[in-house]
């Protein structure tokens, strides 16, 4: 596989062309930025984390009926997925109430859910990432009411398997934000990421929060964090071979 021009570079990633039109290379970056990119800094080797951990998931959600874009990991920080046009919508999946869920509604964080909420933003830097619901989206043609109904299968599909995952693992999946793409024939996959990153992690025990929001609420350990939450996943995966 070989790797050409770089396609794009976002706040987490980078893209790059290859030789093979359907397939591209994602490069994770350590950079790391909260609250529209107003926040920036840097979490060392959560490229490498956040590469494995998205990998060894979507490998086993595939396994779970989920279509993702991975392909083939081809070094610590760098993966070969399918090209799709990604879906300009992010996915909130949330099992217990914490961040802005709980600033919007003024309720305290750690109240469980009866049942998972979901959550679209149209995925727009510029306005903000604005919350919008399914009709709003249709409306903008974001995607088509078909496409809705397939996002929201698969997303619920994601977090009953990953809600119990992470609690084989001794964590607790509070929430997480999730992307979909389109493959040159329309078929809709999983694709961007799931890591620390995009997931509200805390520890079953202790309630530590293993995610992003040590970065976002300066709480420090953030790279001690991301280990552990990795040390947890692979713990696991050893113990299920």
């Amino acid at each position: 596989m070989e790797k050409r021009k770089l396609m794009y570079e976002g706040k987490a990633k980078k893209v790059f062309e290859t030789d093979n039109l359907e397939l591209l290379i994602v490069s994770y970056k350590d950079d790391a930025t909260a609250f529209n990119g107003l926040k920036k800094g840097s979490i060392s080797g959560k490229g490498i984390i956040n590469n494995k951990m998205s990998n060894l998931l979507m490998q086993r959600l595939e396994k779970n009926g989920v279509p993702t874009h991975f392909v083939e990991e081809i070094n610590d920080r760098e993966t070969v997925v399918k090209k799709v046009t990604i879906l300009p919508l992010e996915i909130i999946i949330r099992n217990i109430s914490a961040g802005s869920f709980s600033k919007r509604y003024g309720v305290e964080e750690g109240i469980t859910f009866e049942t998972p909420t979901i959550e679209f933003s149209y995925k727009n830097d510029e306005l903000g990432d604005p919350l919008l619901n399914s009709y709003h989206a249709i409306a903008l043609g974001l995607c088509s009411k078909e496409e809705i109904k397939i996002v929201k299968k698969y997303a619920f599909a994601v977090n009953k398997y990953l809600k119990a995952f992470w609690a084989s693992c001794g964590v607790i999946l509070v929430d997480f934000k999730i992307e979909f793409g389109k493959l040159s024939d329309g078929t809709i996959i999983l694709a961007d990421e799931i890591s620390p990153d995009t997931c509200r992690l805390w520890d079953s025990k202790t309630k530590e929060k293993l995610d992003k929001d040590r970065f976002r609420r300066d709480l420090g350990g953030t790279e001690e964090a991301y280990a552990e939450v990795m040390k947890k996943l692979c713990g696991h995966i050893r113990e299920d071979i």
